[in-house]
């Protein structure tokens, strides 16, 4: 185990950056920085910092996205500021974690 953080950033999933999906450029963008994890979640409904409701639409998609990731934190702190640049509004939360990795061999997973 390992000391580590959690990166958590809360935003639409209409919320663009240079036309694509911000969680699809903010994937993008932590393995480029070779960032140990991230995962994007869709919620069902939620709301932000302007109290609007965001929920999933006939026509439109409107749902809540969270992205978490994980990584020592001094890649995290190099990673926030980058992140902060590529959005207009979002929450960004961080917390104290124990990282654990687990590597097996091709070979022993086969067995």
């Amino acid at each position: 185990m390992s000391k580590a953080k959690l990166l958590r950033i809360h935003f639409s999933e209409r919320d663009k950056y240079r036309g694509a999906p911000l969680y699809e450029a903010i994937v993008s963008k932590c393995r480029e920085m070779r960032i140990a994890g991230a995962t994007v979640f869709r919620g069902l409904e939620g709301y932000g910092e302007n109290a609007e409701i965001h929920r999933r639409h006939i026509m439109d998609h409107d749902q809540p996205i969270i992205v978490v990731v994980v990584d020592i934190e001094e890649r995290i702190n190099d990673l926030i500021p980058v992140i902060e640049s590529m959005m207009e509004t979002a929450v960004i939360a961080t917390s104290e974690v124990e990282m654990i990795r687990v590597q097996r061999s091709s070979v022993e997973s086969r067995k």
